[in-house]
């Protein structure tokens, strides 16, 4: 029954009912120019997803860069002091230190000084001209597990291509694989973090953005007001979600155009389509705000709650972190998030140009999830306004 009456009202407004359209018109400038008077969220609106866009796509990285490295050095030979540049020349390490023993680096890990030692000895010179396997000591914190793990293949990668150097004939290898990076062949990180960061921002600001609209009048104690009006429930519903929709498709293109400029990110995709699929999401934001707006009593009770809702969607939807790494459960989870079908779709959209015909599951997965979720929050919004 609610999606019937929903259609007959929209049909009626489409077929110029004169009167709904008045009063339609009357509500949308009303919330439009509270909306342009509420600094507060005109200002979530604009700077805090550019700020966030620009923290967070330079922050966040997966990459291991300046880990501090300790340096033990007691064969002192061209071929110790080319293995300690080949180490460093890629930046993924930074001498911080040299030490005089083994003890005395073993020291510096263990006191933090250093998050990687590595101990040449006296005998590595010896060993390199009489042909044995020279021994290298690499001394690694394991505190912090991801970057010991990357920082222990780096060194082992760095050292077995050192070793070709002095390899006297070196035999071929049966199969030389030719890799090749597709959609991003710099292996630039940002764009992945820059791209779920965009999907995290809508999902915040217009879940919270729209909370925060539909609890105003019961939180300024002019509700009474607002439905001693001729217009009908549905039709204060459509005023207040339509100018601050607006102002979140302006939000969109200004993350569009952050990632663009400061991220050099190539928009390969359909923009049209991009932007129609943005919308739909919103719709899905919008939502939720709405929801959590029917169960609040102040605004800052519908702060709080949109927190509470939102974190879990942003944990479990591979916007920071891939679902890959996530245990099972949780990975089958995400099919219920539908950030997670954002995320998908955009970064298809944006890095790979893909289409409806690839992405078809995850846009019917977000119509489906924007019209349960706006039907829901519409009856509770309207049964408010009764």
């Amino acid at each position: 029954m609610l999606f019937k009456d929903i259609f007959s009202k929209l049909k009626s407004l489409v077929n110029f009912d004169s009167d709904i359209k008045s009063r339609l018109f009357a509500l949308g400038i009303k919330e439009t120019t509270q909306l342009l008077r509420n600094k507060e969220l005109l200002f979530l609106l604009i700077f805090p997803p550019t700020i966030q866009l620009c923290l967070y796509g330079l922050i966040l990285s997966p990459d291991v860069k300046h880990v501090k490295l300790g340096v033990t050095d007691q064969a002192n030979i061209l071929a110790s002091r080319e293995l300690i540049s080949a180490i460093t020349e890629n930046e993924v390490f930074t001498i911080k230190h040299y030490a005089k023993s083994q003890i005395s680096l073993g020291k510096q890990v263990q006191q933090g000084t250093v998050s990687a030692g590595v101990y040449i000895p006296p005998e590595f010179s010896r060993d390199l001209h009489r042909d044995k396997p020279a021994t290298v000591q690499v001394l690694i914190d394991g505190v912090d597990a991801y970057t010991a793990g990357l920082a222990s293949s780096y060194i082992s990668q760095i050292i077995f291509e050192y070793n070709q150097k002095f390899l006297i004939n070196p035999k071929p290898d049966p199969i030389t694989p030719q890799v090749i990076f597709l959609y991003n062949p710099g292996l630039k990180s940002s764009w992945f973090f820059v791209l779920g960061v965009m999907g995290v921002i809508l999902t915040f600001t217009s879940s919270l953005a729209s909370s925060v609209e539909s609890i105003r009048e019961k939180d300024t104690g002019t509700l009474e007001q607002l439905l001693m009006t001729p217009a009908s429930s549905l039709e204060i519903l459509l005023a207040k979600i339509l100018p601050l929709f607006i102002l979140l498709m302006g939000t969109v293109l200004l993350s569009l155009v952050v990632a663009k400029l400061l991220f050099s990110i190539p928009f390969r995709g359909n923009l049209f389509l991009f932007l129609i699929l943005s919308a739909i999401y919103l719709v899905i934001g919008i939502s939720i705000g709405l929801l959590i707006g029917t169960i609040s009593e102040t605004k800052q009770q519908a702060i709080l709650s949109g927190f509470f809702v939102n974190l879990p969607m942003v944990i479990l939807s591979g916007a920071i972190t891939p679902l890959e790494s996530m245990p099972a459960f949780f990975r089958d989870l995400t099919i219920l998030n539908p950030l997670r079908h954002y995320n998908t779709i955009i970064r298809g959209i944006i890095l790979k140009g893909v289409g409806i015909k690839v992405l078809w599951i995850n846009i019917l997965a977000l119509l489906i999830f924007a019209a349960i979720l706006l039907a829901i929050s519409a009856r509770r919004y309207r049964s408010q306004l009764s």
